[in-house]
């Protein structure tokens, strides 16, 4: 008997098929291993359970950072409540939300929609718009607090000074960084949309706008969904642009939750209220995040592909 033929039949066939012992075994399929969870489940755990878990902890507690944190019970919840600042802030907070999210989400949408198309120079054109959200918010508002100074500015006027000015430059500058973020989430949408949807409508008669309204739009309802509540999240926790254009002012009509935490934990050195106001907001968050899955049916989608 030949060396070949005593090697068996199976290992034969790997030979006719190209296979050796040193070539990678293929791909047979199935789950990948739980093993590969393991370093994005620490950097999570370690990264963001963490820190909420202490910052519920202190909130229980008086701690000025330095020793050790003394257990107060429900003293600095209680505080919390009956805070006259509380009001003034949440309503402040709300309304930066509100304002935020609908322009940003107008301003997103249409140049999703628009980048998602396969005319010359679009691809071009959605890259430089993608920049501002490479820079650092500390860096963007510092650019801005300079080009709105009254002075030197390219506005001669005190546009931080008063209180619609300060807002909408929160807005403005909170915006043209986080857009191109919410443009791409939209544009990734837009571009699962099947094309015979548009041509049907198309041979129906119904012209670029009534696509618009009747197709796209509802087909980017599960988009909408995701950026608004990646939205609503990041307009609660506005923290670098408020402390550097406006430090909460004029006097405190820009004070927001995140710049009241600042001011109760860096300024009165005060960290159990401070964490306090840091879980009051994470449940603020969360629970807003859920109504807006909940109301929209986003967590009931089944479908891969946008709408269908």
């Amino acid at each position: 008997m030949s060396e070949r033929s005593a090697e068996g039949p199976a290992v034969q066939v790997r030979a006719r098929r190209g296979w050796s012992r040193s070539s990678p075994r293929p791909y047979r399929g199935g789950a990948p291993h739980a093993l590969l969870a393991v370093p994005g489940v620490l950097f999570f755990v370690f990264f963001a359970v963490a820190p909420m878990v202490l910052a519920v902890y202190l909130s229980f507690t008086k701690w000025n950072g330095l020793g050790d944190p003394k257990p107060v019970g429900l003293a600095n919840w209680d505080k919390l409540l009956h805070d006259d600042r509380l009001t003034q802030s949440l309503t402040i907070t709300v309304l930066l939300t509100v304002t935020s999210w609908v322009f940003q989400t107008v301003v997103s949408l249409l140049l999703g929609v628009w980048a998602a198309g396969r005319q010359r120079n679009r691809a071009v054109l959605s890259a430089i718009f993608f920049v501002p959200f490479l820079l650092s918010s500390t860096a963007i508002a510092l650019l801005f607090y300079a080009l709105l100074d009254p002075n030197f500015g390219v506005i001669h006027q005190d546009t931080l000074g008063t209180t619609s000015g300060a807002f909408l430059a929160i807005v403005f500058v909170g915006g043209w960084q986080f857009i191109p973020f919410h443009t791409l989430i939209y544009q990734g949408g837009a571009r699962q949309i099947p094309e015979v949807l548009y041509q049907a409508a198309a041979i129906d008669g119904a012209g670029r706008y009534r696509q618009f309204f009747s197709i796209t739009l509802p087909q980017l309802r599960n988009t909408a969904t995701t950026s608004s509540v990646l939205m609503i999240v990041g307009s609660l926790t506005y923290f670098e642009t408020v402390l550097i254009l406006t430090q909460g002012g004029p006097g405190t009509d820009t004070a927001i939750l995140p710049y009241l935490m600042y001011e109760a934990g860096f300024k009165s050195y005060d960290f159990g209220y401070a964490s306090a106001i840091a879980t009051f907001l994470v449940v603020i968050a969360t629970a807003l995040s859920l109504v807006l899955v909940r109301l929209t049916g986003f967590g009931a989608m089944r479908s891969t592909r946008e709408g269908m």
